[in-house]
């Protein structure tokens, strides 16, 4: 028998098993190896990876014949923790989340969301970043900017212009016509209506950005002498650092 009907035959054979509710799965996640019970990844009805495995199966096989979930494999033993014996993960917070929510195992996210890493993120960072306009355009927006001017520099600066309020935003507007400087490069963010301070904004842009790989740093924008506005009132220069 050829190794492509061994692998069809193989195939069949744990669909089969499938189909009559066969106690033993073994799973290819990511390349990482999982033993288990078909009860346990259907502990939860409804839930995504229960969806997999009820019914016809979903999912291809590997060249083993084991079936395949294209995850981090890595923290899917986190998951299986979890289906087997309720415990809540203490380790990778931040990753296990994100496959608790791909795998859509409601109770485990909750549980999560609970945690003060995903709680801070999700409840207190992100319910504020909602509340500034256009935040996350803005983030790709001062990205596509200083790779735009990083042609044989080993440094980009970007601009931005960050108001709390209505009536700074005003005032921003009339400093901005004061300032030598192409109006188009520069990225305002704000007015938002929350407690969060412009500290806290420019530590959230940072984070953000660092988080997407790049080495950022910020300081005020300094203007010459005699403008009407102190450049930290409202002007903070980033530099993009390349090498």
């Amino acid at each position: 028998m050829s190794i492509s009907s061994e692998h069809r035959s193989l195939g069949k054979q744990v669909t089969s098993n499938l189909q009559t509710l066969s106690p033993i799965v073994e799973l290819n996640v990511g390349g990482e190896v999982y033993t288990t019970t078909l009860s346990t990844l259907k502990k939860h009805p409804g839930s995504k990876l229960a969806d997999m495995f009820t019914g016809q199966p979903k999912l291809r096989t590997d060249s083993e014949g084991r079936f395949f979930i294209d995850r981090p494999g890595t923290y899917f033993k986190y998951i299986l923790e979890y289906l087997r014996s309720n415990q809540v993960p203490t380790q990778c917070i931040q990753d296990v989340y994100k496959e608790a929510l791909f795998y859509d195992i409601e109770p485990l996210v909750k549980q999560l969301q609970d945690s003060p890493q995903i709680f801070g993120e999700v409840v207190a960072r992100k319910q504020f970043l909602a509340r500034v306009p256009n935040y996350s355009e803005n983030i790709e927006l001062m990205i596509r900017i200083a790779r735009a001017e990083a042609v044989a520099s080993r440094q980009s600066s970007v601009t931005v212009c960050v108001v709390r309020t209505e009536e700074d935003a005003a005032k921003c507007h009339d400093a901005l016509n004061s300032l030598d400087m192409d109006k188009k490069s520069v990225v305002k963010f704000g007015p938002w209506k929350a407690t969060p301070s412009i500290s806290d904004l420019l530590d959230c842009i940072k984070m953000d950005i660092e988080a997407k790989g790049y080495k950022i740093s910020f300081q005020p924008h300094v203007t010459e002498k005699g403008f009407r506005f102190k450049s930290s009132d409202f002007f903070y220069k980033f530099l993009f650092t390349w090498w």
